[in-house]
């Protein structure tokens, strides 16, 4: 990963437009805002055959593209009666469930889901069309949490000594009085339910992080190997690489631990976009502007030179990583509106200073204000402070500006 930054553009201000898995995936395919796919977990829409005719890699195919998808997937599209997943992927190799799946593992916990993906995606590599372009979308599972296991971050066994000598720092926000000073909805969310058997104590804690670190880990090795497969298939000097996240996640901070809240540990992901084709002096520059999920379909689109469908809400990056001087988008939406009790919905707006939040399905209505210029760890909420009253307004308005606009 820190090879892909160095050697290609890394955004500094990259963010998902909704904190949970299912619902950013389907963001990232078709470059839209949850309010407008309206898909997410709970809900019996699923996104229907015109509006998935329209994700990423249906164009690509369409356009000649040999097309692939490895992992986690999490997303219900009506394809059945169109040929189902093969309708948009010629390789379909989805796994998103056990760490060490039991059709790979009879005889105990040995081969790693990461480490199958990795296979995998050096099968596609090999076997691929090799008079067709193609497009790989590799989903790790890891280092989301094993739901319904104690141990939550299943690590493979290779990585069992790594940081065992070293003690986790632990987050500022972490302590007990930022929780403390949270309102009590969030205090009995599920977030702090999954603190409990996370990091309750200092011992579960370093337990805890270590596995998430080694399940990092994991996947840094498979990227490695890819990146090494491209360059053993002569395929290197003309591939782009994006790498990215679908939510950020808490170890802790502010009492909590998951996503689905509006902090920045929640919605802040990695961005990296690595061009062979790109000058030798771009290596390792930095970019600022704010990206999003929602822009990686047009970006990928306008690479592969095809044009981007009008039901695209995003933005190509392709601009910004070109270094042209265009006008930008100086905040954005993040929402969370899976309908579930210990969930509280949300939404948001994220500029470059202020960040706005409100959980509207709370009686009455509680909104954030959070000064993130003077206050980036979010500890001081100034919704309620007089001196920020104008602020709190035009936040608001913007708000309902934006959701007007992206539910058309």
């Amino acid at each position: 990963m820190d090879r892909l930054a160095k050697e290609g553009r890394l955004f500094e201000n990259a963010f998902v437009t909704t904190p949970i898995c299912a619902a950013s995936r389907a963001s990232i395919f078709l470059g839209q805002y949850e309010r407008k796919h309206d898909f997410t977990f709970g809900k019996k829409k699923i996104v229907s055959w015109p509006a998935w005719q329209q994700s990423y890699p249906v164009l690509l195919r369409q356009a000649g593209y040999h097309t692939g998808f490895i992992g986690k997937f999490g997303i219900k599209v009506d394809w059945k009666e169109h040929g189902g997943p093969k309708s948009t992927f010629d390789f379909w190799k989805p796994g998103g469930g056990r760490y060490f799946p039991k059709k790979e593992n009879p005889g105990g916990e040995k081969r790693h889901l990461t480490q199958i993906m990795g296979e995998h995606a050096v099968e596609f590599l090999r076997g691929g069309a090799k008079d067709k372009p193609f497009c790989l979308s590799v989903s790790f599972k890891a280092p989301h949490c094993q739901d319904g296991d104690p141990r939550q971050f299943l690590y493979d066994p290779a990585y069992k000594d790594l940081f065992k000598d070293q003690t986790m720092p632990r987050a500022e926000t972490a302590e007990a009085a930022h929780f403390e000073a949270l309102p009590t909805f969030l205090q009995e969310s599920l977030g702090r339910k999954r603190w409990g058997f996370r990091f309750s104590t200092p011992e579960q804690y370093q337990e805890m992080v270590k596995g998430y670190y080694r399940l990092v880990t994991g996947v840094d090795v498979v990227v490695g190997r890819i990146l090494k497969e491209l360059d053993k298939q002569g395929l290197a000097d003309n591939t782009v690489i994006v790498y990215a996240a679908d939510n950020g996640f808490f170890l802790g901070e502010h009492g909590m631990a998951g996503k689905w809240l509006m902090y920045e540990e929640s919605i802040r992901v990695p961005l990296i976009l690595y061009d062979p084709r790109a000058p030798k002096t771009d290596a390792g520059k930095r970019i600022p502007q704010i990206a999003l999920n929602v822009d990686i379909a047009p970006t990928l689109l306008q690479l592969a030179g095809l044009p981007v469908p009008k039901t695209v809400q995003g933005r190509s990056l392709v601009p910004l990583l070109q270094g042209k001087d265009i006008p930008w988008r100086n905040d954005f939406l993040c929402e969370h509106l899976w309908n579930v009790k210990m969930i509280p919905q949300s939404e948001a707006i994220r500029a470059g200073r202020w960040k706005y939040v409100r959980y509207f399905s709370q009686n009455p209505v509680y909104e954030q204000l959070f000064d993130l210029q003077n206050d980036p760890l979010e500890e001081t909420n100034l919704a309620t402070d007089k001196a920020h009253a104008a602020t709190l307004d035009k936040m608001r308005a913007r708000c309902d500006e934006v959701i007007r606009r992206w539910r058309q």
